[in-house]
């Protein structure tokens, strides 16, 4: 299984590092020709504006969405998770229109409020995950075919799955746990 990870900025290292702690293969996606072969992609977290600028830029935007139409899984963390959303409030951002989903960007305020909490996700198990939010967006919405895979205390929603498609708010590249990448490649492998 070949993952590719979108280079363009961002935690792509962070997300290539845990890959290969799971012991598949990842490569970083600059180019259209680095998609090639790849079964599965991340959009990592970083500064949504900038990496949808350089995805346009490069020309990976409709390679991604043709991929994604042919049935390519695909895991977007924080800023990956606003350029798939449907819908983006504070628009500034060219979204992909992958997910049915409208989100809300920095819907915690500046990087002084970034804050960490563990949170009961079913999927992964009974033990808690430790989420990283880091000017993190929430999903305000999810339409009809839209599972809330994690929630804040509150209700808010911070990671949803459609299909093949998985996002959450929160850095989990940047914990020591693997699960919820794991829970993405068995995505990938057809095991959910």
């Amino acid at each position: 299984m070949k993952i590719g990870v979108l280079a363009s900025q961002g935690a792509f290292a962070e997300h290539i590092d845990l890959l290969h702690r799971l012991d598949r293969e990842a490569v970083p996606v600059r180019l259209p020709g680095d998609l090639e072969g790849a079964d599965g992609l991340i959009i990592p977290g970083g500064e949504s504006t900038t990496i949808s600028r350089l995805m346009a830029e490069y020309n990976l935007v409709d390679d991604v969405v043709s991929l994604v139409n042919d049935g390519m899984p695909v895991f977007g963390t924080c800023a990956g998770m606003i350029l798939m959303a449907r819908n983006i409030y504070d628009n500034g951002v060219k979204s992909l229109n992958l997910m049915d989903i409208t989100v809300r960007r920095n819907a915690f305020g500046r990087q002084t409020d970034s804050f960490e909490a563990d949170l009961a996700i079913s999927v992964l198990g009974d033990k808690p995950f430790p989420c990283i939010f880091i000017r993190a967006p929430i999903i305000e919405r999810i339409d009809d075919g839209v599972e809330a895979v994690a929630q804040l205390d509150n209700g808010t929603v911070v990671a949803a799955r459609q299909g093949k498609l998985l996002v959450s708010s929160f850095h989990p590249e940047l914990t020591g746990d693997t699960r919820f990448h794991r829970y993405f490649l068995d995505i990938v492998d057809g095991k959910r």
